[in-house]
């Protein structure tokens, strides 16, 4: 990891709590309350993250919110090698797996905050299965997507389709191509050094 990517990687993981906290609804002394009230403005951060970049940002927000939390994992894994998984995603992009587990109580959140990586250019299969599975209805959706280089692709139209009802708020966007880069150069050295 050169200096420059970790001194950016730093500033970042500092900066997100204080992007993340200003768009967290906080109770007034109306809604704050004993009764049930409270339940259904519950902040949940649900995430996928094989390779563990959308992982980080996850756990920032998570601690930062004191939210809840959920890892999508679909019910039968991805492969462990980054490559093998690329190839099965443009395979799977029209299917949507199954998820290993879901949200029980989805409708006691008001907020959740999405994370996903972007596949092939596109929202990957796994998370359109969470979306269609767990009723976004009249919640505020606050995606962070990481991608490696490419952009978003339409993953954020796809998003929009599959959560018609959802308030979206603008996404964060991170470029973390580093699992990519770093296998790369990996397996360029071991071409050097294996002959």
């Amino acid at each position: 990891m050169s200096p420059q990517h970790d001194r950016t990687r730093r500033a970042l993981l500092s900066a997100l709590p204080s992007l993340t906290v200003v768009k967290m609804a906080f109770p007034t002394s109306a809604s704050a309350n004993t009764d049930n009230s409270l339940k259904t403005e519950r902040t949940l951060v649900v995430y996928l993250s094989p390779s563990g970049n959308t992982r980080v940002i996850a756990g920032v927000i998570h601690r930062s919110l004191h939210s809840d939390l959920f890892e999508i994992e679909p019910a039968i894994p991805y492969p462990d090698d980054y490559f093998q998984t690329v190839e099965q995603t443009k395979i799977d992009r029209d299917l949507r797996p199954p998820l290993k587990s879901s949200v029980s109580n989805i409708e006691r959140y008001q907020t959740i905050y999405l994370g996903f990586p972007v596949w092939g250019t596109t929202l990957p299969p796994v998370v359109q299965t969470f979306l269609t599975t767990h009723n976004q209805a009249d919640k505020t959706l606050i995606p962070f997507i990481t991608h490696g280089g490419y952009g978003v692709g339409n993953s954020e139209a796809l998003l929009a389709r599959l959560a018609p009802h959802a308030r979206r708020e603008q996404p964060l966007v991170i470029e973390c191509d580093q699992e990519r880069r770093t296998t790369e150069i990996v397996t360029r050295w071991l071409s050097t050094v294996s002959r």
